[in-house]
């Protein structure tokens, strides 16, 4: 079955400008060369340190931020060729759940607009016809249908995240980026949020791309787990295998410092030295090397391939190159 959601060679490149005519003078590489695939049902959880290019990968995935590369196809057709008529069309069917429920809704909204207006903008429905399906989407969120008309400055930080997936949820999407959407909450909060999101999912068929920094949570949540460092993907695979698994010396390095919730289990830890390279100037070759516990000659130089381990089990390192190598699609430039 072809996947909903192929990101084929993925850059983000955002020009540095300098000087007393503000030319560009330096490139940060947000994400580099990025490829993955998720499924319509399935869940792909994102991770990796503040800074590595989750956020700006997941906004790139809907277009609202222009890819210096790549392609992005959404039910095989390519978003980012398409123009603002046809985009307009598509655009109901991928949405997104921000960060932070309190910058995210406009305070002087009410509940009802918040959640009817983009109905209204796409012409899914009247008013009237509005206002039940708003209902009947605070319901499913667990928020009763009497707070229609209040403002986000009356709810807590768990409700307005409710509020915000009801509006994400509004024009029947098929694909959803979830952008942390529970970093923000308390842990009983964040319990309930990440439920609730695991069944309306199941209810919906939908497609989510769960951005965070929690692997707990991942490891819920996630029927994958992509890990990113430095705007590169290192390693992609099953959340159970990856969890039991890890292949890549940084993902080994990130599932160890996971604390574990058991007192008396004591397991040694990957301590990894150093500080993450910026993206301004990255280093040669593989881009975690300069961290590396495992590093070799060759990693300093060229930059690994994406090999196979099993299906649906894929690293970026050169410690497994003797493995099915991955053929990479070309790049497309805009």
């Amino acid at each position: 079955m072809t996947p909903l959601i192929q990101i084929q060679s993925l850059k983000k490149y955002f020009p540095v400008y300098g000087g007393l005519l503000s030319r560009v003078v330096a490139q940060v590489k947000a994400v580099e060369s990025v490829s993955l695939t998720i499924r319509r049902g399935e869940t792909v959880g994102l991770v990796g340190e503040s800074g590595c290019g989750k956020t700006t990968l997941g906004r790139m995935s809907l277009r609202l931020i222009e890819p210096t590369a790549g392609q992005v196809l959404f039910n095989g057709q390519d978003i980012l060729g398409m123009d603002r008529s046809n985009l307009a069309r598509i655009r109901p069917k991928m949405q997104i759940i921000f960060q932070d429920p309190y910058s995210s809704l406009n305070p002087r909204f009410t509940v009802e607009r918040l959640i009817g207006e983009a109905m209204l903008v796409h012409g899914h429905t009247n008013a009237a016809g509005a206002r039940q399906k708003i209902e009947a989407l605070m319901d499913q969120v667990g928020l009763s249908p009497r707070y229609l008309n209040r403002f986000p400055h009356e709810f807590s930080g768990g409700q307005r995240q409710r509020i915000g997936i009801a509006r994400a949820l509004a024009l029947d999407p098929d694909y959803i980026v979830c952008d942390e959407p529970v970093s923000a909450l308390d842990i009983s909060i964040q319990a309930q949020i990440v439920n609730l999101l695991k069944e309306l999912q199941a209810k919906r068929d939908l497609a989510l791309l769960f951005i965070s920094h929690d692997l707990a949570m991942v490891k819920y949540l996630a029927h994958r787990t992509a890990v990113m460092y430095l705007g590169r993907l290192v390693e992609t695979a099953p959340t159970n295998k990856l969890n039991s698994e890890p292949a890549h010396p940084y993902t080994q390095a990130l599932l160890a410092a996971k604390p574990s919730l058991d007192p008396r289990r004591r397991e040694p830890r990957t301590v990894l030295e150093g500080d993450v390279p910026s993206p301004l100037t990255p280093p040669a070759g593989c881009y975690f090397h300069p961290r590396c516990p495992e590093v070799m000659d060759r990693c300093r130089s060229e930059t690994p391939a994406a090999t196979r381990l099993d299906e649906d089990h894929i690293v970026h390192c050169h410690l497994y190159t003797e493995a099915t190598t991955v053929p990479q699609p070309r790049a497309h430039h805009e």
